[in-house]
């Protein structure tokens, strides 16, 4: 018997390709400095690290914006730091209105902090309106304009890679 789950998915993963080679033929890397920043992480990593408050010690900010996957659960309430897979609509596209705001927020550098591929995480960072994207290596290469190679539980070696690249390509400042 087919699911509704599954019928969702094979749609998300048919607009994640079709997304996925459009954004990469339209590419255009933004040399702005680094104001505002997001972070996609799973509930998983941020039960265990405080990405959020890393982020923002290390790159002296203080308007840093988090969002974290987490399966579904009846109990659950709509919350503005959890998505889920049903938060994507049978079309693949973000229905919660909180989360969409977030995935249409014009960040200046969106954070992709997770280490094993996740349709929904995938196609929250596909579909972000941030101007550049880094993450952790061996994901998916092609969401990102920068990917840093590094575990998950070693999050400060993960951001001073990233802001010493960042530095480099002048998106930072010392």
């Amino acid at each position: 018997m087919i699911s509704f789950s599954n019928i969702k998915k094979t749609f998300l993963k048919k607009q994640f390709r079709k997304l996925l080679i459009e954004k990469e033929e339209n590419r255009v890397v933004c040399q702005e400095e680094i104001k505002t920043i997001g972070i996609l992480s799973t509930d998983e990593i941020t039960n265990w690290i405080d990405v959020k408050d890393e982020v923002e010690k290390i790159f002296g900010i203080q308007n840093a914006k988090i969002y974290s996957y987490k399966r579904f659960s009846r109990k659950d309430t709509v919350s503005n730091k959890h998505f889920s897979e049903k938060d994507f609509n049978w079309k693949g596209q973000v229905s919660q209105p909180n989360f969409k705001n977030f995935i249409d927020e014009p960040f200046d550098l969106l954070i992709g902090y997770f280490s094993k591929k996740n349709l929904f995480l995938e196609s929250a960072v596909l579909n972000s309106k941030a101007k550049f994207k880094a993450g952790i290596s061996k994901v998916n290469q092609q969401l990102y304009d920068i990917e840093i190679v590094e575990y998950p539980t070693n999050i400060e070696k993960f951001l001073e890679e990233l802001k010493r690249y960042l530095v480099i390509l002048k998106k930072l400042k010392n």
